[in-house]
């Protein structure tokens, strides 16, 4: 069964892409019509490549891997940050940090540096300061918070990133192709889809369809780690038993040797 639906599609206006002037045509197997000059996505494919790219996602996660989704455009960030928290996937919603991919280790510091701050301040460290260098400290804190501190969890590279806008996102879109990172990403009529590993032809521009598209894939994502949490209780429960039954195993042999004791004394 399909995770989404054309009327469901339609109606959060997923199928109205840019204007004829500005598309790019790489995205014409995608396109259906024009009207009034605006190109119209075709909807019948968006539905399969929604469920294309929600299977690939739920294994993702099944598999206990991160995906970073990225969306810094103004009508989009805050739907990108609460579907994401709602899987407990990093996401990036203010200014793409450049190298944040291609130099992680970098950003890992500037992580790092950042709990530093806190454990500093918890500790009393900082108590001796003046009001000025504190005031200092507690800005580059906040700066850090707002543009890393939703990736603070993020220890080591991802292993697929979902751009919403993937021309707004070229930089992080440049990264990933460069690691081989897959990218799943919203693809509009003006952008190319070349370097996308999974697109979705959709409207990356309105709330709805941003909301639509994110909420189908993100329930294949919550999917893929409720079958990796199940699988764990499975294999802890299997390991319990062999555990077990190898402890009982022990003593029955044990008093069979006692058994045998005596006849061996006998001969």
């Amino acid at each position: 069964m399909s995770r989404t639906n054309f009327d469901m599609l339609l109606q959060a206006g997923c199928h109205f892409g840019h204007l004829r002037r500005k598309w790019n045509p790489a995205m014409a197997p995608y396109i259906y019509t024009e009207r009034n000059g605006i190109h119209i996505i075709d909807l019948h494919k968006t539905v399969a490549k929604v469920d294309e790219a929600a299977e690939a996602l739920k294994q993702i996660a099944k598999s206990g891997k991160k995906i970073l989704f990225v969306a810094t455009k103004k009508q989009t960030k805050e739907i990108v940050a609460e579907k994401a928290t709602s899987v407990n996937m990093p996401y990036v919603i203010e200014r793409w940090p450049g190298g944040m991919l291609t130099n992680f280790p970098t950003i890992r510091k500037a992580v790092k540096k950042m709990a530093n701050i806190d454990k500093l301040m918890n500790d009393g460290t900082y108590s001796n300061l003046s009001k000025r260098e504190l005031l200092q400290i507690t800005r580059q804190r906040a700066k850090l918070e707002k543009n890393l501190g939703s990736i603070a969890d993020l220890t080591r590279l991802p292993s697929a990133l979902f751009v919403v806008d993937v021309m707004k996102e070229a930089i992080a879109v440049k990264e990933a192709n460069r690691l081989g990172i897959p990218v799943f990403g919203i693809v509009d009529t003006n952008s190319d889809p070349k370097n996308v590993d999974f697109l979705i032809p959709a409207n990356d521009d309105a709330k709805d369809s941003v909301e639509t598209i994110l909420a189908a894939c993100c329930a294949a994502i919550a999917e893929g780690l409720e079958e990796r949490k199940a699988e764990k209780a499975d294999e802890n429960a299997a390991q319990a038993q062999a555990e077990a039954e190898a402890g009982e195993e022990k003593p029955r042999r044990a008093r069979k040797a006692r058994k045998d004791a005596p006849k061996a004394e006998e001969a």
